[in-house]
């Protein structure tokens, strides 16, 4: 997994926590790198669920509300430093976008990236079903993302799990506008 999602989750930690809370967690967790990131290196994804899980234990706040956060979050950071990802005109052309343009765009920076798939199916022009398959088993992490991108495109939306397979490897998202 790319650095800058290590780096961004420890930012995150330390903006909502404090600088202590980061520095529990590291201590707290069995880390190969010793938490120390650097966003273009490439680290192990075992780590970061690590962390989340110190985290949720230290908070009392779920793992999954945690990765939904930081995916909003982390949406923002991306958002703000790839803008010519941005280019699409509304929420479900962006997810549209994912597999076909901005995946393989981020593979020609970091071809070494193991990123999750994602395919689409719109249902109508206020519903969309989003399928995502990674071994990673980070769907709740893609749902903030998504939620990120709804509030990037000023599109009040449901975003919900409506199915998941192969103990998470598989999801189905329904995203569904909500009238304003």
């Amino acid at each position: 997994m790319k650095g800058i999602v290590f780096t961004e989750f420890l930012e995150l930690v330390e903006t909502k926590f404090g600088i202590k809370t980061v520095q529990d967690i590291i201590d707290a967790c069995d880390l190969k790198t010793n938490g120390v990131y650097t966003s273009v290196g490439t680290y192990d994804h075992k780590e970061m669920f690590q962390m989340v899980g110190k985290l949720s234990e230290i908070q009392n706040i779920p793992v999954a509300d945690l990765l939904q956060t930081y995916g909003t979050f982390f949406f923002s950071v991306l958002s703000t430093s790839y803008p010519k990802f941005m280019t699409k005109n509304n929420l479900f052309s962006f997810l549209e976008s994912i597999d076909g343009y901005i995946h393989p765009e981020v593979l020609k920076l970091y071809p070494e990236a193991e990123l999750p798939r994602f395919s689409s199916e719109k249902i109508n022009d206020s519903e969309m079903q989003l399928v995502y398959e990674s071994s990673r088993k980070m769907s709740d992490f893609a749902i903030g993302l998504i939620k990120g991108a709804a509030t990037y495109y000023n599109t009040a939306a449901d975003v919900e799990v409506v199915k998941s397979e192969a103990d998470g490897t598989k999801v189905i998202i329904q995203i569904s506008c909500i009238d304003a």
